[in-house]
């Protein structure tokens, strides 16, 4: 925890002398459909990820769907900034599990209702946290922040500009 909390702070203190470099474009996702509505992910680090539709769309459930692939990015983020907040405090987490789920609707996916959105209705973020010796106040305000912090539950919550650029050929 303490390589985390100077690691931080040595990145604060960059940053608040270098404002200019903290924003930044972030790398490329990219994904190449394969055989039937499979797609494979390349990573900039690590083996490539997949993605896969339930066979009652047409594919052959053959890896998590890009939807589920979300809910886990939320979790794990949020996990990681609760880690990272923690360490910044000085608390050693004991265990921390991050949960997502959400309520979607397939009408607005399969376009059956325009009113209907593609997207969940709602998203339910569930944390479990021990930390012996430390209030229930205390890890209630890490948790908060790391909520608050985490990029992708921000882009969740508030409306971001998605552009489009098409290259047909």
């Amino acid at each position: 925890m303490s390589d985390i909390k100077q690691a931080i702070e040595g990145a604060i203190g960059y940053l608040n002398g270098h404002p200019e470099e903290g924003r930044y474009t972030d790398s490329e996702a990219r994904a190449v459909l394969g055989e039937g509505l499979r797609c494979t992910i390349e990573s900039p680090v690590g083996p490539p990820l997949a993605t896969d539709m339930a066979e009652s769309v047409g594919g052959a459930n053959s890896a998590p769907s890009a939807g589920w692939l979300f809910r886990a990015a939320l979790a794990s983020c949020n996990a990681t900034l609760i880690a990272m907040r923690a360490a910044q405090q000085g608390v050693t987490l004991e265990r921390l599990e991050v949960v997502v789920d959400s309520e979607s609707d397939d009408r607005g996916i399969l376009g059956v209702d325009p009113s209907v959105p593609a997207g969940p209705y709602a998203i339910r973020v569930r944390v479990e946290v021990s930390a012996p010796g430390v209030d229930q106040a205390t890890l209630r305000e890490i948790i908060d922040w790391g909520v608050a912090h985490c990029p992708v539950c921000d882009a969740a919550k508030r409306p971001v500009e998605v552009s489009l650029d098409v290259r047909a050929g």
